[in-house]
C-alpha cells in the first residue's frame, strides 16, 4: 500500500520513522524505522518497556516533536510538509492531547482550561457533548477552581476533558489514568471506550497498565525503538504476559 493510500484508511500514522537524540557516543535511536497506522474510529494502546520509544512515537505523531528521518501524518496531511505555524494550527484544530504533566494554564479555571482550544480557534463548544465530558470525568463541582486548587487527579481529569471536549479527529493520551485512583481511572477508560465505540472518536494511548490496555481495540508493542508485536482484542492477562516477555 502506498503512503497516499494509507492516509485514506488511517487517522494517523508513521512511515519509516527514525528519531535520533545526540550524536557520536551519546547517540540514542529512540525510534528505529517505525511504520504503523492508527485506524479511524479505533482505540489503540501503545506499550513497551521504559525507553522503548512509545512516548517519542506519540509526540512525533502529534506534531510535538520532529522526526530525524521518515514521515508522520494526521489524516491526509504529512506533518513534515508543514511550517511551525501550520503545525500549531493543525494541533489546535484536529488533535487532542493528554499530557502526563497536565499542561494546564494556572490563571484559568478548570472550565476555561477545558474550553481553551475551542476559544483559541473561535469555535463554540457543543454544549451537550461538553456537559457529558464534564460529568463523566466528575468535574462539575470544580469547574470554577484554578489548577492550584485541584488535586493531581482532578488536574488530570481537566486535561482529559480538554482533549475530548472539542471532538478532535484524533486524541493522543500519555498515561491518562496515571494520577487517578482505580475507580476514577476505570470510569475514565470506560468513557474513552464509549467515545470510540459509540461516537466515532479515535484514540491512541500510551500506557504501562495492562488493565488500561484491555480497553483498547488493539495494542502495539515497542522495544528498542521498533514495533515488535501487535495484539487485537486484548485482555489484561494476555498483555501482561507479553510485557513480561519484553522485560518491562
Amino acid at each position: 500500500m502506498s503512503t497516499s493510500e494509507q492516509t485514506t484508511f488511517a487517522a494517523a500514522g508513521a512511515v519509516d520513522a527514525v528519531k535520533v537524540y545526540g550524536e557520536g557516543d551519546t547517540e540514542v535511536r529512540a525510534l528505529d524505522g517505525v511504520t504503523a497506522t492508527f485506524e479511524r474510529g479505533k482505540f489503540t494502546a501503545i506499550m513497551g518497556p521504559s525507553g522503548s520509544g512509545k512516548s517519542t512515537l506519540m509526540h512525533c505523531l502529534a506534531g510535538l516533536d520532529r522526526l530525524s528521518t521518515g514521515r508522520v501524518f494526521v489524516g491526509d496531511t504529512y506533518l513534515d510538509d508543514l511550517s511551525e505555524a501550520q503545525l500549531t494550527e493543525l494541533r489546535r484544530d484536529k488533535i487532542g492531547f493528554v499530557f502526563q504533566a497536565f499542561n494546564l494554564i494556572p490563571t484559568l479555571s478548570a472550565l476555561e482550561n477545558v474550553t481553551l482550544p475551542m476559544d483559541l480557534a473561535g469555535r463554540k463548544p457543543d454544549q451537550e457533548w461538553l456537559d457529558q465530558v464534564i460529568d463523566t470525568v466528575g468535574l462539575r463541582p470544580r469547574l470554577t477552581h484554578r489548577p492550584s486548587e485541584l488535586s493531581g487527579g482532578q488536574q488530570q481529569r481537566v486535561a482529559v476533558a480538554r482533549a475530548l471536549a472539542s471532538q478532535p479527529e484524533i486524541v493522543f493520551a500519555d498515561e491518562p489514568t496515571g494520577n487517578l485512583d482505580s475507580r476514577s481511572g476505570g470510569e475514565l477508560l470506560q468513557f474513552m471506550r464509549h467515545a470510540v465505540s459509540d461516537l466515532g472518536q479515535t484514540i491512541v494511548m500510551v500506557t504501562h497498565d495492562p488493565t488500561a490496555a484491555a480497553y483498547a481495540d488493539r495494542v502495539v508493542f515497542l522495544a528498542d525503538g521498533r514495533i515488535v508485536s501487535e495484539m487485537t482484542e486484548p485482555t489484561a492477562a494476555r498483555v501482561l504476559d507479553l510485557m513480561k516477555q519484553l522485560g518491562d
